[in-house]
């Protein structure tokens, strides 16, 4: 799967629970580690965890087999390594308090847009 077919995937699932500011950062040639990152907030530790592993779920049905995940007991900030895509699922504060957006700052970014009921 391409990695542009995975952020739709993680993305997806994101929004399939209603995931809030869900943005993709394109990292390439910024940092080894991996070359997207997806990161959506979370309204409680019982979201944040619903979400991740939403996203655990569906990428796994695509046949991406993820390398790891951390977070997912505490429900503050989940992070989920599918390899060339990293996905955070953090509570409102938590994303603030890291502002991993501005940590990013001048790589590519983008919002998905939603479309409330």
């Amino acid at each position: 799967m391409q990695n542009e077919e995975l952020v739709k995937v993680a993305i997806a699932a994101l929004e399939d629970l209603k995931g809030q500011e869900i943005t993709t950062i394109d990292v390439r040639g910024k940092t080894s580690i991996t070359d997207f990152m997806v990161i959506a907030s979370g309204t409680s530790g019982r979201h944040v965890k619903s979400m991740a592993e939403n996203v655990l779920e569906k990428v796994k049905e695509q046949g991406v087999r993820p390398l790891g995940s951390e977070g997912l007991d505490g429900g503050e900030w989940a992070l989920l390594d599918l390899g060339d895509v990293v996905v955070h699922v953090m509570q409102v504060a938590t994303r603030q308090f890291y502002d991993l957006e501005r940590l990013w700052q001048g790589a590519e970014q983008s919002r998905a847009h939603h479309h409330h009921e």
